[in-house]
């Protein structure tokens, strides 16, 4: 028991022993315990009413009081002071932020459980039209207008930013990002993107009108190279330089149509049709027939496939990703090594093709860079075997436009393994009925 509390009780007990007391001495015991106790009890009243007007007052200081009733105004005295300077803290907090945020240049909102706007900063203003007065307490969705934006929010998963045009300018457009935080809000970052997509349209435009201007020269050098080839003017001293040349003429060839199926799938960006279900059996022993004739025999093929195993997916994509994964094993591998190649359904639903070769492998470092646009791990190999350095970075779209992943396991001097896996929603059995 505290001081404080052991101190009123000793002011009780001696009320009521000198109640007692005086009562015998007059001999009215009953009415003197009454009076102290009537007593005892305006004190405890007296010190609430000091109580509820100092709340009332807001006045800093506490009133003078002892006993447990000093101990009531000092803690909550106390309490007052810890609570002030938290909300000192708190405000100081907030203006901070707001000042950052306001000094953003990218728009940020601040939503509610159902998304409407809380808060915005100045450039949010200026990106997508916002006048604070007036849109604050409106759902996000009544100013930003968009059936993709309304999409996204419904979906739920927050983990990818979009992109939208913009609702004031057509001609920008913004990248949005939600981070959900606290109790069920969210923050809505908007990013004007306009200058990087014009940039990504200008190299994706240069890539292709280059290519095409690129093409009709190498068609005559090649037309006129093969001439001199199946000619007989040529000395033995020519045959071996009009052979490199063609070499290079089929490998420049090679990077222009890669250039220009690349430029094509990074232009269209969005998820592949499922309307067509792929007999990824007959593709793949289509696959397999070009690179025997393109390898003559030089490595062992062996091939696993579950013919019942088919998937909804674009099947000129789908043929030059898987081509490109044999072609990229058949390069790097040695004659007379195994190739494998497996196409199943796993245990969870999912489709994988993949396949293993005895090659020079891939250092760990590498594995994140190969999917790059001209990535190299030993150049001179990719330059003497023909490569053209975008097989994979073309692998690496179709995939993501088909919603696939690519997994890759290698050790040098082992070989590698590359896996494609599929989504189990865009597996087909042979019937025709999804798994």
């Amino acid at each position: 028991m505290s001081r404080n509390w052991i101190g009123e009780i000793m002011l009780l007990g001696a009320l009521l022993f000198g109640s007692v007391l005086f009562g015998v001495f007059f001999g009215q015991v009953a009415w003197f315990l009454v009076f102290a106790l009537a007593l005892f009890l305006a004190r405890w009243v007296w010190q609430m009413y000091r109580l509820d007007e100092w709340l009332d007052s807001r006045r800093r200081q506490p009133p003078e009081a002892w006993g447990i009733w000093g101990h009531v105004f000092d803690e909550y005295h106390q309490l007052q002071r810890r609570q002030y300077k938290s909300k000192k803290r708190l405000a100081r907090v907030i203006r901070e932020f707001r000042e950052s945020t306001t000094a953003m240049p990218d728009g940020t909102l601040v939503l509610d459980d159902s998304f409407h706007i809380s808060w915005c900063n100045e450039a949010a203003t200026r990106l997508v039209g916002l006048v604070p007065r007036r849109d604050l307490g409106q759902a996000v969705t009544n100013l930003i207008r968009s059936p993709v934006f309304a999409k996204f929010l419904s979906t739920g998963d927050f983990n990818q930013a979009l992109e939208i045009r913009s609702p004031i300018d057509d001609a920008r457009t913004l990248m949005l990002r939600l981070v959900p935080y606290g109790n069920h809000q969210y923050l809505l970052i908007i990013r004007d993107i306009t200058r990087l997509v014009r940039l990504q349209a200008m190299r994706r435009d240069f890539v292709a009108n280059a290519s095409h201007e690129l093409r009709s020269p190498l068609t005559v050098l090649a037309g006129y190279l093969d001439m001199l080839a199946s000619g007989n003017e040529l000395g033995p001293e020519w045959q071996k330089p009009v052979s490199e040349m063609q070499a290079q003429c089929r490998r420049m060839t090679n990077l222009l149509n890669d250039l220009l199926e690349l430029s094509r799938l990074e232009t269209d960006e969005t998820d592949a049709s499922d309307e067509y279900v792929v007999d990824v059996d007959g593709l793949i022993r289509r696959i397999f027939h070009d690179v025997r004739a393109m390898d003559e025999d030089k490595h062992v093929l062996d091939v696993d496939i579950d013919p019942d195993c088919q998937l909804r997916a674009i099947e000129g994509e789908l043929h030059s990703a898987m081509s490109n994964l044999l072609t990229n094993a058949l390069r790097y591998s040695p004659e007379g090594t195994t190739i494998t190649v497996r196409w199943f359904k796993s245990d969870s639903g999912m489709a994988i093709f993949e396949v293993t070769d005895q090659g020079v492998g891939i250092e760990k470092k590498h594995i994140p860079f190969i999917t790059q646009r001209f990535y190299r791990v030993d150049s001179s190999h990719s330059r003497k075997t023909g490569g053209t350095g975008l097989g994979l970075a073309i692998v690496k779209h179709v995939l993501k436009r088909h919603g696939a992943q690519l997994e890759v396991e290698s050790e040098p001097g082992e070989g590698s393994t590359f896996r494609f896996v599929f989504p189990a929603d865009r597996v087909v059995r042979r019937s025709g009925l999804p798994d």
